[in-house]
């Protein structure tokens, strides 16, 4: 029996989109949980008040990641890894108000672990990985989304911040 083109396209083309999906996942997984507990040595509770804090804080970054990934794949119709990006330009929902934040979210995730756990390492990590972001994005990544999404893109940057979130929308 032979299966139809159109029913393999079909099948060949969703396994390939949730594979992108899977593979995206590869990032954060890394810079959130492989650095952290390969760089941690000591992984004992120091402090209730601070792990409280810091879950709350790794709660907010969680949602804040969970939400801009949904946007990249239902809006942008890509992923949030480098070798699938977007195909439309995100400017709503949490885009309206900051420029990166999935970053974000992995901040506020990296700063909420630190503190949970009190680690040194972790927050030097969290600098580091702050850093490595700004170069990145300042050298890579806006200089593709202005040649990709040109004036459009320039109009966005122009009025929305890289970090700190903005009080009222981008229209």
């Amino acid at each position: 029996m032979r299966i139809p083109y159109d029913l393999f396209n079909t099948y060949h083309l969703r396994m390939k989109k949730i594979l992108e999906q899977i593979f995206s996942l590869i990032l954060p997984v890394t810079v959130l949980i492989v650095i952290p507990y390969t760089i941690e040595n000591n992984l004992r509770l120091k402090s209730i008040a601070a792990l409280i804090a810091g879950i709350i804080l790794m709660g907010l970054g969680l949602y804040l990641m969970v939400v801009t990934i949904s946007m990249f794949i239902r809006i942008g119709k890509g992923t949030l890894a480098p070798w699938s990006p977007t195909k439309k330009l995100v400017v709503s929902g949490i885009y309206a108000y900051v420029r990166n934040p999935m970053i974000l979210g992995v901040q506020i995730i990296l700063t909420g672990e630190a503190l949970a756990l009190m680690s040194r390492n972790i927050l030097e990590w969290d600098l580091a990985f702050f850093i490595i972001n700004n170069i990145y994005f300042s050298l890579l990544e806006e200089p593709l989304l202005k040649y990709k999404f040109g004036k459009e893109y320039n109009a966005y940057k122009k009025y929305v911040p890289r970090w700190i979130p903005r009080l009222t929308p981008y229209k």
